[in-house]
């Protein structure tokens, strides 16, 4: 033990009288020569410092890089948020542009409803489409106007494009209107270029078919049917629809016809009641005399 801490001691004695030597002969080169210790100095520090900058330039680089990162962490979060702020903004917009176009579109269909009534002799009430028939028993509406405003059973329902059905159930404040589509529904009508008339009347289809029209009627598709005036509550000259089909059937004391109604039923929202009717005779007696020829009186 002791033969081998001798000699560390002994080496570490003579690092230490070297090391005070070097010491002693660099401060001495100082101050004898100092400019050629200033000029080996500078000479030496050149490549230390060289090897020294290299972990310096690297540590440099990273925090540049973390800094141009964290630099563009904030502004990209600023364009998150802004774009977040931006979309919410489009969607409110986007609402509201709906709301205007309905508006707009509702504007345009009272300015009709409106120009409609002003040009039509007979007084009407505008009402609005608040329901519609959920079943397969009939096909109607229900109206926001009744017995209060001065709707009465059996009053016509039409809009500025033609007819739409009559009245059959009237409460204080709402009404249901049967469409012309239903079968339950009769109107007499006109064919406008042969002045021919018949019973409009709708099929469980939901169709609508001009029936009783004349034997020798030159009724052909494309031909217009309006009101004929004469039964239910309608004026005459409404426009219904145009004839799409003639069927004559041998042994048929008329013709049929298959008629596109004028109104599409399923985009209704706004209609004019006819709140003062022309009234005539019930649609089911001119059926009846139509049907019974040999009950029309003799020509004297």
């Amino acid at each position: 033990m002791i033969g081998r801490v001798r000699p560390l001691v002994l080496w570490s004695t003579r690092t230490k009288r070297l090391l005070v030597i070097l010491m002693i002969v660099a401060m001495l080169l100082l101050f004898l020569f100092p400019r050629q210790t200033q000029f080996l100095l500078q000479h030496l520090g050149r490549p230390v410092a060289d090897v020294v900058s290299i972990p310096l330039e690297m540590m440099a680089g990273v925090d540049r890089g973390v800094r141009n990162w964290w630099n563009k962490y904030i502004a990209v979060q600023g364009i998150y948020d802004q774009n977040q702020h931006l979309q919410s903004r489009i969607q409110e917009l986007e609402g509201e542009l709906n709301q205007l176009r309905e508006q707009a579109l509702a504007s345009q269909r009272l300015s009709a409803l409106l120009e409609f009534q002003e040009e039509s002799a007979l007084p009407t009430l505008a009402a609005r489409v608040i329901g519609r028939s959920a079943s397969n028993w009939y096909r109607g509406v229900i109206l926001n106007k009744g017995e209060d405003h001065g709707v009465a059973v059996e009053m016509g329902v039409v809009t500025p494009a033609g007819i739409v059905g009559n009245i059959v159930k009237v409460a204080s404040s709402t009404s249901i209107a049967l469409l012309i589509t239903d079968p339950n529904v009769a109107v007499t009508g006109l064919v406008q270029r042969t002045r021919d008339e018949g019973i409009i009347q709708g099929t469980a289809q939901g169709l609508v078919r001009m029936k009783y029209i004349p034997p020798l009627a030159a009724v052909k598709e494309g031909d217009a049917v309006v009101t004929s005036g004469l039964t239910g509550g309608f004026p005459r000259g409404i426009l219904i629809g145009q004839v799409l089909q003639v069927g004559e059937r041998e042994g048929d004391l008329f013709q049929t016809a298959r008629v596109a109604p004028v109104v599409d039923f399923g985009k209704l929202e706004e209609v004019l009641i006819l709140i003062s009717p022309q009234r005539a005779k019930d649609t089911e007696s001119i059926e009846n005399v139509l049907t019974s020829p040999e009950e029309k009186p003799k020509d004297s």
